[in-house]
């Protein structure tokens, strides 16, 4: 049985998601997959990079999801003369006071809208990657930590396209996980045209939940329990990147820790204080697949990352059921 104090903590995680959820699914027309997506990378304290062609609403899916959380945001648009400082901040000299003084940078928000990050130039991507593993900024010999709750939610074109430069792997790898928005379909197309004919639906949006309500949904999360057999699961995969034949690069450790945070905020948005293995298969390819690097082969004969994802899954055992049930009374946290 479940406590008192994680059942309420899991009814207000639930009921709070959905009002979130149905904030940016009031924006963002017939992507309910990308949106819940967006949604458990916040719970599970990661970053999300959302990549796909121009105007598919990349943008918007961003700013919607910080409109609906009443924090702070900032918006960075990236292009080639973006400077490291310019993110992270810089030690500006006070003549009165004779000392230098730090001016933070567009990094300090809780929710960091950083569009078209590949078309930055590598040094200027590599100024996020401080922020988003260790949630602060060291400038001038000193630490300055950033806020909590905080997200980076990035946008990227492909990178075929003209102008980018791809993200190196140590920052590919610090993202939770990626997505694609994908075009729409008629239906929510033309739902869109009657949405953002006149005027922005963002202007009407609302915050349907406050910062420290996402702060106490993410000590809820990191509460859920996560059986032997299924850390054994997540592990499973991630190693079956690391010797396939059609991968050059696999996942890294981190790559397993995000998995298994993101699963276990998939388990906490279902209303469960447990994860099943399903909750690490759900989220195994958006985790995953950005961060792999597939053989010269794998490329001509046009195998994407996700394709292999989906093969490890099909070949990795699955633990049964009994394996990954709930801990008994006495197991649990008092």
């Amino acid at each position: 049985m479940t406590t008192f104090d994680e059942r309420a903590g899991l009814s207000d995680l639930t009921s709070t998601a959905e009002r979130v959820r149905a904030s940016v699914e009031a924006v963002i027309e017939g992507k309910p997959e990308v949106v819940r997506t967006a949604l458990t990378v916040l719970l599970a304290e990661g970053h999300l990079l959302i990549e796909d062609v121009p105007g598919v609403g990349k943008t918007m899916l961003a700013k919607a999801l910080a409109r609906s959380v009443d924090c702070s945001v900032r918006r960075i648009q990236f292009t080639p003369d973006l400077l490291p400082s310019d993110i992270t901040g810089v030690s500006v000299f006070d003549q009165e006071r004779r000392e230098f003084e730090f001016r933070p940078g567009a990094i300090f928000a809780q929710i960091v809208i950083g569009d078209e990050i590949n078309r930055a130039s590598p040094k200027t991507q590599s100024a996020l990657l401080e922020s988003m593993e260790e949630r602060q900024v060291t400038a001038d010999g000193l630490t300055h930590e950033l806020p909590s709750p905080f997200m980076v939610v990035a946008t990227q074109n492909p990178v075929e396209m003209e102008g980018t430069y791809p993200l190196p792997e140590a920052q590919r790898d610090r993202f939770m996980a990626r997505v694609s928005m994908g075009y729409p379909s008629p239906e929510a197309e033309l739902r869109m045209l009657d949405l953002h004919g006149g005027t922005s639906p963002l202007d009407d949006l609302q915050p349907a939940a406050h910062a420290h309500d996402i702060v106490k949904l993410v000590e809820t999360v990191r509460a859920v329990h996560v059986a032997e057999p299924v850390r054994r699961y997540a592990v499973d995969l991630v190693n079956g990147t690391r010797h396939h034949p059609e991968l050059r690069l696999g996942a890294s450790p981190r790559g397993t820790l995000h998995l298994l945070r993101a699963a276990k905020a998939t388990a906490a948005l279902a209303g469960r204080d447990y994860t099943l293995p399903d909750d690490v298969r759900a989220m195994a390819v958006a985790v995953l697949a950005h961060r792999l690097l597939p053989t010269a082969q794998a490329q001509l004969s046009r195998r994407t990352p996700e394709q292999i994802v989906l093969d490890i899954l099909r070949l990795t055992p699955v633990p049964v059921p009994e394996q990954a049930a709930p801990r008994p009374p006495e197991a649990r946290r008092p």
